[in-house]
C-alpha cells in the first residue's frame, strides 16, 4: 500500500471533489469487524441513512468503496462500520488505519435508506445483517426518525454473538445520552439474532418474519402496509428474500423520487 494516503501533505493536494479527513478513533470488534471515526469536512451535508464513497491510495491510485455513514446528520464527526474482507481491494488496507491517518472521501453522499423515501406510517422496521446495520446506526440517532414514527424496530442478525456488539453499543450510547434518550424514549426496540451460535434469539430474520416469530416476540401484528414501513440493508440474498416478504405483505418499494412503503440499500463494501 502506498502510505502517502496517511500524510497531511497528500491531503493538501487532493483533486476536486475529494476530501481528505483525519482518522480520530478505531475500534476493532472482532477479526472481521471494526468501527472508526474521522473528521467531518466543513460544509459536508448528508441525510441520515445515506452513504459516501470513501477510500485510500493503494499502489499510487485511489481505491473507493461505498460506505454507509453510521453517524447521524447532526454529528460533528463521521462514523463508519466496516467488515474486513481478506484480499478486499479496500478493506484489506482500511482495517489497518490508525489515529491520525488520512482517509479519502468523495464530496457527494447519496442513498435510498432515507426517511424521505418512505410515506408516513405508525411503525418503522429496520432489517439488517452484518455491517448492514451501519445506515441504521445513523437513523436511530436521528430525531426526525422519532418525529415520523411512533415505533422503531431495529433488527440485526449476525453469524456470531460477538458480531452483535456494535448494535448493543449503539443502543447503550443512546440510552446514556441525556438529549437522545429524551427524544427516543421507549420508541426504539432492538431485536438481535444469531445464526451459528446459541443465543437468546436465533435464526435468519427472513425465517423469523415468515414464521411469524418476530412479531410474536415483539407482541406486534404481522406486517401491514397501512401501519408499517421497512428499510433493508444486508447481503444480496437477504435483500432479495426480505424484499419478497415485504412485497408478499402488500408493501411497495419506494425511492427518493417516489416515496412508498419500504426501501433497500444496494451499495456494498469489498
Amino acid at each position: 500500500m502506498n502510505m502517502q494516503a496517511t500524510t497531511e501533505e497528500f491531503a493538501a493536494t487532493l483533486p476536486a471533489g475529494v476530501y481528505g479527513e483525519k482518522v480520530l478513533s478505531v475500534q476493532h470488534y472482532t477479526d472481521r469487524l471494526f468501527r472508526f471515526t474521522m473528521t467531518r469536512p466543513d460544509g459536508f451535508r448528508f441525510r441520515s441513512g445515506e452513504f459516501a464513497m470513501i477510500g485510500l491510495m493503494v499502489d499510487g491510485k485511489p481505491v473507493y468503496r461505498a460506505y454507509s455513514i453510521a453517524s447521524p446528520s447532526w454529528a460533528e464527526e463521521l462514523e463508519f462500520f466496516s467488515i474486513k474482507v481478506p484480499g478486499g481491494p479496500l478493506t484489506q488496507h482500511l482495517q489497518n488505519i490508525q489515529d491520525g491517518d488520512i482517509v479519502l472521501m468523495r464530496k457527494k453522499p447519496t442513498g435510498t435508506l432515507v426517511l424521505d423515501a418512505l410515506t408516513p406510517a405508525k411503525r418503522l422496521y429496520m432489517f439488517s445483517t452484518g455491517t448492514g446495520i451501519a445506515p441504521f446506526a445513523s437513523l436511530i440517532r436521528e430525531p426526525e426518525t422519532y418525529e415520523k414514527f411512533d415505533e422503531v424496530i431495529l433488527t440485526h442478525t449476525c453469524r456470531e454473538v460477538a458480531e452483535l456488539q456494535y448494535g448493543f453499543d449503539l443502543v447503550s450510547e443512546i440510552r446514556n445520552d441525556e438529549l437522545l434518550s429524551e427524544v427516543v424514549g421507549d420508541k426504539l426496540t432492538h431485536y438481535a439474532t444469531v445464526t451459528r451460535e446459541p443465543f437468546e434469539r436465533t435464526g435468519r430474520i427472513t425465517d423469523l418474519i415468515s414464521s411469524g416469530k418476530l412479531f410474536e416476540d415483539l407482541g406486534l401484528p404481522p406486517l401491514n402496509p397501512e401501519t408499517d414501513r421497512g428499510m433493508i440493508c444486508g447481503s444480496a440474498d437477504m435483500l432479495k428474500d426480505t424484499k419478497a416478504l415485504l412485497e408478499a405483505a402488500g408493501m411497495d418499494e419506494g425511492a427518493n423520487n417516489k416515496p412508498s412503503e419500504f426501501v433497500i440499500e444496494r451499495a456494498f463494501v469489498g
